[in-house]
């Protein structure tokens, strides 16, 4: 049986974020429909080790099966190597068979950038085009990637750990800063008329600074304390909160979610797994009726126009993301399907 080996360079080559933002669309408005399964992951982490291993498996009928095993270190970035590794796979429907194994590592990095694209297209003030990233790591650079393909930005600020950290990622980032433009009629976000254009990007000393007067903010920290407070923030700004994915770490201050709206890629896994959620909630200023709806509802019910969604011009709105596992099998598959019809990857028999 031929089984499709792909690097993280051939995902990135074919699992562009604008179209994994369409494959987000399409994966979790099917998850709203009831036509996919998954659990809610599993997390081995043993006492004393760097860092902790994720099992994420799921199912749709027309993708197949899929399981991410991905191992998080968060020692790994003073490496240089991404704190995310592991794989994809991907397995038949009809018979079980293995298809196709993708770097787990890169269909992380494009899947949950383009998620919070999904939920700032739906979220944010239509006038919003301000991004501030809170972070200097792979995600931060993902998603200015990710929310500039899909939306015209007039500006982009950016704060770190330290003042040097974010003149770096802005130097770094700042020639590729551009609006990616779709060809296709009707793109969300109409980045351009055909052409892209450079975005600026500016390095802040402070969160604060940063956050002052931007009504996007995508926190991607690895910090385990608050870095963004409720009194920094103007009214009417969207929070894509990705940093977080444990009980026991947060990004947001407890002020933040209790003066928020909340939103989800899932009920169940922000009720268990978000620490952004799990310490405001301990404090007695938030519950599970802060919780407006999930993405996938807010897609089959009119999108950004659904009444489930922002309803004036002041809500402050927060994305929890916490990564599902169908997010993996709608990005893998659409990556395999590329890689075949652009005959990228590496084939073995495995038989």
């Amino acid at each position: 049986m031929p089984l499709l080996i792909l690097s993280s360079g051939a995902v990135r080559d074919v699992l562009g974020h604008a179209r994994c933002a369409d494959a987000m669309r399409a994966i979790l408005a099917a998850r709203a429909r009831g036509e996919v399964f998954q659990p809610l992951r599993s997390i081995l982490h043993p006492d004393g080790a760097a860092g902790f291993m994720g099992l994420m498996p799921s199912y749709q009928a027309d993708a197949g099966y899929g399981l991410k095993a991905i191992c998080v270190t968060p020692g790994n970035p003073a490496a240089g190597l991404d704190s995310h590794q592991g794989i994809v796979m991907l397995s038949s429907a009809q018979t079980g068979e293995p298809l196709a194994v993708l770097n787990a590592s890169a269909v992380t990095e494009i899947r949950t950038a383009a998620v919070s694209a999904v939920a700032t297209e739906l979220l944010a003030r239509q006038d919003a085009d301000v991004l501030a990233i809170i972070g200097t790591g792979v995600q931060a650079r993902s998603h200015l990637q990710a929310i500039s393909a899909t939306r015209r930005l007039a500006e982009i600020r950016v704060a770190g750990r330290t003042p040097e950290k974010a003149a770096a990622f802005a130097e770094q980032t700042a020639p590729t800063a551009l609006a990616e433009v779709d060809a296709r009629a009707g793109q969300v976000g109409q980045a351009g008329e055909g052409t892209a254009s450079a975005i600026p990007v500016i390095a802040c000393d402070s969160v604060r600074k940063a956050v002052q007067g931007a009504h996007i903010v995508a926190t991607v920290t690895s910090s385990a304390e608050p870095v963004l407070r409720r009194e920094w923030l103007a009214p009417g700004t969207h929070i894509n909160a990705v940093g977080s994915s444990l009980p026991r770490a947060r990004e947001l201050d407890t002020a933040t979610m209790r003066d928020a709206v909340l939103f989800a890629d899932s009920r169940e896994s922000l009720l268990s797994e978000s620490g952004d959620y799990l310490f405001a909630a301990a404090e007695g200023a938030v519950g599970p009726d802060h919780i407006r709806a999930e993405l996938g509802d807010l897609l089959v019910s009119g999108g950004r126009d659904s009444a489930s969604g922002r309803r004036d011009a002041d809500e402050i709105t927060v994305f929890d993301s916490l990564g599902l596992a169908i997010e993996d099998l709608g990005a893998a598959t659409v990556a395999y399907q590329a890689a075949r019809e652009r005959g990228l990857g590496v084939w073995v028999d495995f038989e």
